[in-house]
C-alpha cells in the first residue's frame, strides 16, 4: 500500500474512533428531553415542493412567455413519467419485485412538486407577457406619457432620500391599472404597475381609483410589475375607499392621535409596534433601531401575528369553547388585524402560517412546524409568485425557518438549572439571527454588534406593547378612556423598548461595517455556522474534551509510527559514515535531514553524486585568491 494510503487510512480510523467516543460520551448538562425518550424527527418531505415553487417563481420573473411555455409542459411531463413510475407494480431491472414505499414516496412527492411547479409557472407568465408584449408593453419600452385610471393595490411606502430630514416627499404607490390613454388610444388592461408620487400619494387607502397624469418607464430586470409611472399630478378625485380599508385607516389616525399624550419615543413607537405606522417615528430613534437590527419590531410580521393568535385563542378557550368554534373565532381574528396593519408580504405569511396552524388545531395534529410553513409558502407563491424575488418575504421565512429548525434544539441543549422561558427569550432571537444574518449584510453590509443583547431585553416588552395596544386600537372611537389608560401602560412598556434601543446603539463598536456582496455573505454564513457549533460545544463539554483527548492521542500515535516506519524506509546500509566520526551515518528523517552522530548538527544527503556536504558549509580553509578589478576607462 503506498504510503499516502496508508496515513488516510490511519486517520480515518482516527476519526472514526474518536467519533465514537464523542458520541458515547455523555453530557456534562441534563437535557431537558430525556436521553431514552425517542425524539420526534422533523418532516422535511414538503421542502422538495415548496423549493421547486419558489424556483419557479424566481424563473417566471426573468424568463421570456415561450421559456416560461417549455418549462410548464418539461414539468408536466417529468411529472406524469415520476407518477407511472411511482404507480409501476414492479422494476424492470428486477421483475416481480415492487418499488419500495420510500421510493414510491420519493417519486410521488418529486411529481407532485413539478406540477405545483408548472402552475406557478403558468400563473408568471401572465405578468411576463404583460411585461414583455402587447401595446402596454410598447408603451413602457418607449417612455410614453400616458393618463391612467389605477386602483391602489397596497399601502403606500415612503421613499426616504439619503441625509433627508423632515417629513417624506416621494412615495411609491402599487397599483392596478384600469384605463390608459396614450397617443389617443385607450387601453383596457389590467396590469401591476408602480406610482411614484409626491406626499398627496401618501394619503391613499387600498381599494381607492384615481386618475393621474404622468411617464412610463421600464422596471429593473426581475420585478414582477410590468412598468413605473412617475406621477406628474397629484391623484385627481380618489372615490370612496372600501368600508374595512377605510376604517383601517381612520383607526391608524385616531390611534396615532390618542398616544400623542406620551413622550416624543414611544408616542413614535407604539403606533409602529401595534399598526405599522411609522409616521411619527423619531429619525435619531429609526436610525438606532436600524443600527442594532430592530427594525423588525416596527414591520408587524409573525411575531405579532402570533400573539394575537394566541391570545385569541387562550380567551376562547378560556370561556370553554369547543376547539372548531375557537379555531374559527381566532382566525376572525387575525384576519381583521391584517386588515388593520395592511395585508404586507410578511403578514400576509405569518396570517398564512397561523391559518393552517388553526386547521392541524382543529383536526389535531400538531408539531409539524416546517410542513405548515412550507405549505404557507406554496400558497403564498401560488397565489402571488412575484413574493419569489422580495428580501422582506425572504426573511420572513427564514427567521421562522430558524425558530423551527434551530431554537427548539438550542432550548433543548439548556441545562435544567435555567428557566424555559429565559431560553426561550435568548434561543429564538438567536436562531433568527442566524438564518437571517448572512442575507442582511446584502441589503444593509454591517455586523450589529450588540442585537441579540439588544433583542433579549426587549422581548418581554413586546408582548405586553403588542396586546395591549392592539387592544386599544378598536376602543379610540367607542371608548376612549379604556383606550387612554391601555395606551399608557403599552407606552410604559414600549419607552423600555426605546431606552434599549438607544443604549445599545450608543455603545463602542454598535455598528461595524462588513464586506459587501457575495464575500460578505459568505462570510457572515461562516459566523452563523461557529456560532451554532460553538453553542453545541459549550452544551456538550464532555464529549467535546474527550473527543479532543482521542484525538491528542491518535495524533501522537501517528507521529510515532511514521516516524519509526519512515526511518526503516530510508535506511540503506553500505553508506558512508560523516567526516570525523567512526559510526555509520543515522537513518535519514522524512524531510531528509539528520543528525550526525556525537556532533548535533544537521546534514543534508544528496543522492546526485553520492557525497555527503556539511549543512551549512563551512568555510574553505584555503584562501581563493581574487583578481584585481580594474576600474572603468583606467586606460
Amino acid at each position: 500500500m503506498p504510503f499516502r494510503h496508508r496515513v488516510l487510512d490511519h486517520w480515518s480510523r482516527i476519526l472514526e474512533g474518536a467519533w465514537q467516543r464523542a458520541v458515547k460520551g455523555g453530557a456534562a448538562t441534563t437535557p431537558r428531553t430525556p436521553a431514552e425518550a425517542p425524539r420526534r424527527r422533523t418532516d422535511v418531505r414538503l421542502t422538495l415542493p415548496a423549493a421547486t415553487v419558489w424556483a419557479a417563481s424566481v424563473a417566471g420573473l426573468w424568463l421570456a412567455p415561450a421559456a416560461l411555455a417549455v418549462v410548464c409542459c418539461g414539468a408536466v411531463a417529468l411529472g406524469l413519467l415520476l407518477l407511472f413510475r411511482a404507480a409501476r407494480p414492479c422494476d424492470r431491472r428486477a421483475p416481480g419485485v415492487a418499488p419500495t414505499p420510500v421510493r414510491r414516496s420519493f417519486l410521488a412527492t418529486s411529481a407532485v412538486a413539478l406540477f405545483l411547479a408548472a402552475a406557478a409557472a403558468a400563473h408568471s407568465a401572465v405578468a411576463s407577457s404583460q411585461r414583455s408584449e402587447g401595446p402596454l408593453a410598447g408603451a413602457v419600452a418607449s417612455g410614453k406619457s400616458v393618463v391612467a385610471v389605477v386602483e391602489v393595490a397596497g399601502a403606500p411606502r415612503a421613499l426616504a432620500a439619503p441625509g433627508q430630514a423632515g417629513p417624506t416627499e416621494r412615495w411609491s404607490v402599487p397599483v392596478w391599472t384600469r384605463d390608459i390613454s396614450t397617443g389617443g388610444v385607450l387601453l383596457r388592461t389590467r396590469a401591476h404597475l408602480i406610482v411614484m408620487g409626491g406626499r398627496d400619494w401618501g394619503t391613499l387607502v387600498p381599494g381607492q381609483l384615481v386618475r393621474t397624469a404622468g411617464k412610463l418607464r421600464p422596471p429593473d430586470p426581475g420585478r414582477e410589475e410590468a412598468g413605473i409611472l412617475t406621477a406628474s399630478s397629484p391623484p385627481g378625485r380618489p372615490t370612496e375607499s372600501p368600508l374595512l380599508q377605510g376604517s383601517a385607516k381612520e383607526l391608524q389616525e385616531r390611534f396615532v392621535a390618542a398616544a400623542s399624550f406620551l413622550a416624543p419615543d414611544p408616542a413614535g413607537l407604539l403606533p409602529g409596534m401595534v399598526t405599522g405606522d411609522t409616521s411619527v417615528l423619531d429619525e435619531g430613534l429609526d436610525s438606532a433601531m436600524k443600527g442594532v437590527g430592530m427594525t423588525h419590531l416596527t414591520a408587524v410580521s409573525g411575531a405579532n401575528c402570533s400573539l394575537v393568535l394566541g391570545a385569541l385563542l387562550l380567551a376562547c378557550r378560556s370561556f370553554r369553547l369547543p376547539r372548531v368554534p375557537a379555531a374559527v373565532l381566532a382566525g376572525t381574528g387575525l384576519g381583521l388585524f391584517v386588515v388593520l396593519v395592511g395585508p404586507d408580504a410578511s403578514v400576509l405569511r405569518a396570517a398564512l402560517m397561523g391559518a393552517v396552524g388553526l386547521i392541524s388545531l382543529a383536526g389535531g395534529r400538531s408539531g409539524r412546524g416546517l410542513s405548515f410553513l412550507c405549505v404557507a409558502v406554496i400558497a403564498l407563491l401560488l397565489i402571488d409568485p412575484g413574493l419569489g424575488s422580495s428580501f422582506g418575504f425572504l426573511l420572513s421565512v427564514l427567521a421562522t425557518l430558524g425558530i423551527i429548525i434551530l431554537g427548539r434544539r438550542i432550548i433543548d441543549w439548556t441545562p435544567v438549572s435555567i428557566p424555559r422561558w429565559a431560553a426561550a427569550g435568548v434561543a429564538v432571537p438567536l436562531s433568527a439571527q442566524l438564518m437571517c444574518g448572512p442575507v442582511t449584510v446584502l441589503l444593509q453590509p454591517q455586523f450589529a454588534t450588540y442585537s441579540l443583547l439588544a433583542n433579549v431585553i426587549a422581548s418581554p416588552l413586546v408582548a405586553p406593547v403588542t396586546l395591549l395596544g392592539t387592544a386599544a386600537v378598536p376602543l379610540v372611537i367607542p371608548a376612549p378612556w379604556p383606550a387612554t389608560a391601555l395606551i399608557a401602560v403599552a407606552g410604559t412598556f414600549s419607552a423600555g423598548i426605546a431606552a434599549t434601543v438607544r443604549f445599545t446603539s450608543q455603545l463602542p463598536g454598535a455598528s461595524l461595517p462588513w464586506p459587501e456582496g457575495v464575500a460578505g455573505l459568505l462570510t457572515m454564513l461562516f459566523l452563523s455556522a461557529v456560532t451554532f457549533g460553538t453553542l453545541w460545544a459549550a452544551s456538550r463539554p464532555r464529549r467535546v474534551a474527550e473527543c479532543v483527548l482521542a484525538s491528542h492521542r491518535r495524533i501522537v500515535a501517528l507521529i510515532e509510527a511514521l516516524e519509526s516506519g519512515q526511518g526503516s524506509a530510508v535506511w540503506r546500509p553500505g553508506l558512508r559514515s560523516v567526516p570525523g566520526s567512526s559510526r555509520p551515518m543515522v537513518p535519514l528523517s522524512p524531510a531528509g535531514l539528520d543528525r550526525a552522530a556525537g556532533r548535533g548538527r544537521l546534514e543534508y544527503s544528496t543522492r546526485l553524486s553520492g557525497r555527503n556536504p556539511r549543512w551549512p558549509l563551512r568555510r574553505s580553509e584555503q584562501p581563493v585568491p581574487r583578481h584585481r578589478m580594474q576600474p572603468p576607462g583606467w586606460m
